[in-house]
């Protein structure tokens, strides 16, 4: 191909999908105890211990990459051939304004390249089905307008309903405030938070109880859903692997064509969310809000 395809972990990208297809990734940082690490979509990382220690009181903490870093990263590549960077969505970090101006400033020193920036307006899980669709297409052979045109007028097919088993973590973030996450946690009530249309994540609903939850997410999957066979199912679980086992036995009841792989939630974003979440994410119908 005459361009190089790229993104970043705060994908959530699968390892082993990362090597069949051969996507250059960015690692993201990430710091827990006070040690700086790097999201390498799970090679290094024991998930079961990272969230272990998040629920023993450790604090993860997520950074930005600099103009710097990422001047260092796409240079090289520019020097040689035109580059399409799917990043994560802009509502969510200060990553996209450093990668734009650095594009700015490369697209001044190689005029004659072509370096096209997507903002998919996801993350995690329904950013990894938007990378799979378009890596295809850049596989086939498409151009990179093209593919950039269908992240574009897709995005928001790409749908994740997720839930968290404690309210915490969204109150250390800023999505929900003190008092609602000391109710919630008193009326053991579990959001539903969903990617938005405008690339955030919002509380859809409130359900009470774990396994009323899970089937909350089968339903809302089902509803959302278009053609079951169009991709890859993606349950993501942070360390709760035998619900995201059940959520997969009780979509299949419903729907036995659907083709569901189950992964791990990265560090990056398990750091906002917290042990226990669960997510279906899929490509559906359009976001409901």
């Amino acid at each position: 191909m005459d361009y190089v395809f790229m993104t970043d972990s705060d994908s959530d990208l699968p390892f082993d999908l990362k090597v069949k297809y051969d996507i250059p990734v960015v690692y993201m940082p990430y710091s827990i105890n006070g040690v700086e690490y790097f999201d390498d979509l799970g090679q290094t990382l024991n998930s079961g211990d990272y969230y272990a220690a998040m629920r023993n009181g450790a604090v993860p903490i997520t950074s930005a990459l600099n103009e710097t870093t990422y001047m260092e990263i796409f240079e090289p590549i520019l020097k040689e051939k035109d580059l399409l960077f799917v990043g994560f969505s802009s509502k969510m970090s200060s990553t996209m304004s450093a990668i734009l101006s650095t594009r700015a400033t490369l697209l001044e020193k190689y005029p004659e390249r072509k370096f096209e920036v997507v903002d998919t307006l996801s993350i995690s899980g329904p950013m990894t089905l938007l990378i799979l669709k378009a890596h295809e297409m850049y596989r086939n052979g498409a151009p990179m307008d093209e593919v950039a045109s269908w992240l574009r007028n897709n995005y928001d097919r790409a749908q994740a309903f997720f839930v968290v088993d404690d309210l915490k973590y969204l109150k250390r973030g800023g999505r929900i405030s003190s008092t609602a996450a000391a109710f919630g946690t008193m009326l053991d009530l579990k959001p539903i938070i969903v990617e938005t249309q405008e690339g955030t994540l919002a509380s859809c609903s409130k359900v009470r109880g774990r396994k009323k939850a899970i089937g909350y997410l089968v339903d809302q999957t089902i509803a959302n859903l278009e053609d079951p066979t169009e991709s890859v199912f993606i349950i993501l679980h942070a360390d709760c692997l035998s619900d995201a086992e059940t959520l997969k036995a009780e979509l299949l009841k419903k729907e036995p064509r659907l083709n569901i792989r189950i992964d791990s939630v990265g560090p990056v974003v398990g750091a906002h969310c917290g042990p226990g979440t669960l997510a279906c994410c899929f490509m559906g119908k359009r976001r409901p809000v």
